[in-house]
């Protein structure tokens, strides 16, 4: 089975100024002269991290990274805003012009694009905006942004399969409201006057998503989505999205898909995926011709599951003699 490329640091970096406040970081590393390719990271919220370089061939591959607004290194950062209105400007086309804005700012002409789970989301809605912008698509962990994924996550689907984790995230939530919408009671807590509220609601919500996201438990996921200011970045920006249904119409993404049924792509799924269970893959991949899908029977939804790393660097090194 394929495995990671060795690790490597990137060779530039900075920060865009795209208006509004907002400056995205970043970073190129691989090859100066090789085949552009974006990674686009899940939550949304998550950021990106070191080992997201070692998805592609360095000696073949010229690798992008960035992150999304108000996460990660990018500035200013949603831990430090105490209001919701600080996400006023957070939202999905923002995000897509982002994109354009770095890579027109590197002077990229077309790219290949790798996102997983919200990362996946994204890079569908990105390609259907700029269908000339994309050379291929490699997907995981498929996420539609759709009211029943949503609920299916949130509102209690998935807790039948982790009763005891579900207990812990639906504990910040006053007994009162649990039989409502659990999205909207987070939204609540997550900007709560009192920080140890806010705090203890960001870290049950992130380590839900750390705790069912590998087929295997994984101490050190979980620890590290505990981390109060990513736990706190995080959650607030996935809650606002998902409070908006992404910014998307209900079905937008495969009602859209004839704006890029042309461009080829490699679809990977987990077939024990919780997070974003893999009937959004199937469907995705039955509406867009030119889709390969490739079902990894012992995985879940995290991106560094051998199965999963597998499949993802067989779909890069597919694709790194493609012409750009």
């Amino acid at each position: 089975m394929r495995t990671l490329y060795p690790e490597i640091e990137p060779f530039d970096t900075g920060l865009l100024d795209v208006g509004e406040g907002q400056q995205i970081y970043w970073e190129i590393s691989g090859n100066p002269a090789g085949k552009p390719a974006l990674f686009l990271h899940g939550g949304p919220g998550g950021g990106t991290s070191p080992f997201n370089r070692q998805f592609f061939d360095p000696d073949a591959y010229r690798i992008v990274l960035l992150d999304q607004r108000g996460c990660g290194r990018s500035v200013p950062h949603v831990a430090e805003i105490d209001s919701p209105d600080g996400l006023a400007t957070n939202t999905t086309d923002r995000l897509i012009a982002d994109i354009e804005a770095v890579r027109t700012h590197l002077g990229i002409e077309r790219w290949l694009v790798f996102g997983g789970s919200w990362g996946s989301t994204l890079a569908l809605a990105y390609a259907q905006q700029h269908p000339t912008r994309v050379t291929e698509l490699v997907l995981r962990g498929v996420f539609l942004l759709r009211r029943k994924e949503i609920d299916w996550y949130y509102n209690g689907g998935a807790g039948n399969v982790f009763p005891e984790l579900w207990e812990h995230f639906v504990a910040p939530v006053p007994i009162g409201e649990r039989d409502g919408d659990f999205v909207e009671s987070y939204h609540r807590l997550l900007y709560d006057a009192d920080l140890e509220v806010r705090i203890a609601a960001a870290v049950a919500w992130s380590t839900w998503e750390g705790a069912t996201s590998s087929l295997l438990p994984r101490p050190e996921r979980i620890a590290e989505t505990a981390d109060p200011r990513f736990a706190l970045a995080f959650a607030r920006i996935e809650n606002h999205y998902f409070r908006h249904g992404g910014f998307l119409a209900e079905g937008q993404l495969l009602r859209n898909i004839a704006a890029m049924a042309h461009i080829p792509g490699v679809i990977v799924q987990g077939r024990y995926d919780i997070v974003c269970p893999a009937t959004s893959a199937w469907e995705l991949h039955k509406a867009w011709p030119g889709s390969q899908l490739d079902i990894v029977d012992d995985a879940g939804h995290a991106s560094n599951e051998p199965g999963i790393v597998d499949r993802l660097i067989t779909a890069t090194d597919t694709f790194r003699s493609e012409t750009s």
